[in-house]
């Protein structure tokens, strides 16, 4: 399964769909995506075959642990993120997959800061703060 960045510049090889897809509502995420959240596919780093040039920007998330992303020079497109609190995995932003059937999100964290008009559909843990 490939997810790639809008020009197709840079691009991420993993084996199919993952049960770790994240909806994340933190402040961060929406700015990150320019949506009113994020939602990441997570996979075992040596799942995931990166190809293509990237540039870094990274931070300290509200749980004190760094977070790094990392965003095709290009067009601009997140094209993978990884941070201290989940080691060894990368996550995948879901929509550079461009697959409308691929499953739904196993959880929904920083409820806190979610847009009052998102409802996150299915019978899923949901948590007011963050746990990816």
């Amino acid at each position: 399964m490939r997810a790639q960045c809008q020009c197709g510049q840079l691009a991420a090889q993993v084996p199919g769909p993952t049960d770790q897809l994240v909806v994340c509502h933190c402040i961060a995420c929406q700015r990150r995506s320019g949506s009113p959240y994020g939602t990441i596919a997570y996979y075992p780093a040596e799942d995931v075959t990166l190809t293509g040039k990237a540039t870094e920007y990274s931070r300290t998330a509200d749980s004190g642990n760094k977070v790094t992303t990392g965003f095709c020079p290009d067009c601009g497109s997140t094209m993978w993120f990884v941070g201290e609190l989940k080691p060894g995995t990368i996550g995948i932003p879901l929509g550079l997959f461009a697959d409308p059937g691929y499953p739904p999100p196993a959880r929904s964290v920083y409820e806190a800061t979610m847009h009052h008009w998102v409802t996150i559909p299915g019978d899923i843990p949901h948590f007011p703060r963050g746990r990816t």
